[in-house]
């Protein structure tokens, strides 16, 4: 089957109004809003690294996708439109089928148009997305802004992707098929918090990224990381290691003073917040438990391990 057949057949829908020329043409024209800034983002995901071969099409549709939006949502953005590269070892019209009603869906519950990409065959499935979306000038949360005395927050639960994917089949394994991109938490924190990740390669990781970037230090509360009940069943240290090296989780770690927190907390949130730890003057991470300092190393996922 022909490249333009299969774009045809399975990717070109209509456009939101704002996309001027989409599918279809070299590139895609997308006339952007007044006095916004364009926030780009890109993910790679390929078979048998980033999801198990067996992984259900719309399951990878859906995921390639949300992972691209929950980088747009740690920037505080609010998600536009995506581009597509897709390597195929063969033409499966059954798991296209499944593949662009995964992507299809997520793109429908984010506002989010397909506008463009390319398709050719290869000897491993690879997908390739690019993330565009909008924010106000001057408004992007970055990694770079943590300020001593901030409380660290992340979003939803923590660990529950990486559980899922050592219990395939467990209920949990939805979390790693099907992340939620945190969108709407993201744009409400705008002008609220300091710096801000996505959980993609475990908390502790990701964590050290915003330390890196503000030059400050945290303490980590390991009693009040947000955990499922599956999770707490473990051994403390199992349960840890799923926490903060797992990633894959997909919810946005942020640091915020206690005062914007407080007004964070009048809003109507569609995810609960927990507060796992505070910014500390003295660089590096440290972890406590129940009030006593716990020596833990812990690493995150490796991209070339």
């Amino acid at each position: 089957m022909a490249e333009f057949s299969i774009i045809e057949r399975y990717f070109k829908r209509t456009s939101n109004a704002d996309v001027s020329l989409g599918i279809g043409d070299d590139s895609a024209i997308v006339t952007p809003p007044p006095s916004q800034q364009l926030v780009i983002c890109a993910d790679t995901l390929v078979a048998g690294r980033h999801f198990p071969l067996d992984t259900a099409p719309h399951a990878i549709g859906w995921k390639s996708v949300a992972v691209n939006l929950s980088d747009l949502a740690a920037m505080g953005a609010k998600p536009h439109s995506i581009l597509l590269a897709l390597s195929l070892p063969t033409v499966d019209h059954d798991w296209l089928a499944g593949f662009s009603q995964g992507l299809f869906d997520c793109c429908d519950q984010f506002g989010v148009s397909l506008i463009g990409g390319d398709t050719t065959q290869s000897s491993q499935l690879t997908i390739s997305v690019t993330a565009l979306g909008w924010i106000e000038q001057g408004q992007a949360i970055t990694r770079a802004g943590a300020q001593v005395g901030d409380y660290i927050c992340v979003s939803g639960q923590v660990g529950d992707a990486a559980f899922g994917l050592q219990h395939l089949g467990h209920a949990l394994q939805q979390r790693l098929d099907y992340p939620t991109p945190r969108c709407q938490l993201g744009q409400q924190l705008k002008g609220l918090a300091s710096s801000m990740i996505d959980v993609s390669d475990g908390l502790a990781q990701d964590l050290g990224h915003i330390l890196k970037a503000s030059n400050v230090g945290a303490k980590l509360q390991l009693d009040q990381l947000p955990l499922d009940p599956s999770l707490k069943q473990l051994d403390l240290q199992q349960a840890w290691h799923y926490a903060l090296a797992g990633g894959d989780d997909y919810e946005l770690c942020f640091t915020i003073s206690p005062q914007n927190f407080k007004e964070l907390s009048r809003q109507q949130l569609d995810v609960p917040i927990t507060i796992i730890g505070e910014i500390t003057q003295q660089t590096g991470l440290l972890f406590e438990y129940m009030g006593e300092t716990c020596p833990l190393h812990v690493h995150g996922y490796q991209h070339f391990a």
